[in-house]
């Protein structure tokens, strides 16, 4: 049974038709075993989104391949959505992008297709003065409406700045990293596993947090 609905696969078909303008790619990275609980249907849901359009193409990874080293891949299921391969990995997600966060997938397809930095121009002006490499973290899961904003803005910064990484993590897929940060509340965001904060904030202000730990590196 396809996990996009034959409704929401139309809806997404001339949406896409629109918006597309550059290739993009799906890289999916899996494992076998049951410890994997998603990856046969991450891999399934990627796979149906290159149905809509040619312009998405997916790659799956498997654990031993050595590209799980070149890409620094920490767990599984992952998916990278990229235009350019190894130099445009920054956009990124720990688990299945599902309820809510199937709606950030779509979002970074199109945006990573239009090759543009859509983000406020104050919160462009703060990260781009960061020339050090800071990951962001955002803890979500599927039934959290407010989500979706945090892991968004991660990821425009990402697409900004080649030296953000943003990360989507599902917590309940990845309890051990959750319980690591005291997550209780979602969305939880942790920059360079040091400076936190919970809930859906305006990009300039997430930026302002994204700047604090880029400061620490620096003292």
């Amino acid at each position: 049974m396809p996990l996009i609905n034959d409704e929401y696969r139309k809806l997404l078909t001339s949406e896409f038709q629109k918006i597309l303008v550059h290739d993009v790619k799906l890289i999916v990275f899996i494992k076998d075993g049951e410890d994997c609980k998603y990856c046969a249907e991450t891999v399934t849901l990627c796979n149906e989104l290159t149905e809509l359009n040619k312009k998405i193409t997916c790659d799956v990874v498997k654990e031993n391949d050595p590209l799980v080293s070149k890409y620094n891949i920490e767990k599984y299921p992952a998916i990278i959505v990229t235009g350019n391969g190894i130099e445009d990995s920054r956009v990124r997600y720990y688990g299945i992008p599902s309820g809510y966060e199937f709606g950030t997938l779509i979002e970074d397809i199109e945006e990573v297709s239009r090759a543009k930095k859509e983000i406020d121009e104050k919160a462009l002006a703060k990260i781009s003065t960061i020339n050090k490499p800071v990951r962001i973290k955002v803890f979500v899961t599927p039934t959290c409406p407010y989500c979706p904003r945090a892991v968004k803005i991660a990821h425009k910064f990402a697409i900004a700045n080649p030296n953000i990484i943003g990360e989507m993590i599902e917590t309940h897929e990845f309890q051990e990293d959750a319980a690591k940060f005291g997550v209780s509340s979602v969305p939880h965001i942790v920059i360079n596993d040091d400076v936190q904060f919970v809930g859906a904030l305006p990009e300039e202000e997430f930026a302002n947090n994204v700047l604090e730990a880029f400061n620490k590196m620096n003292q």
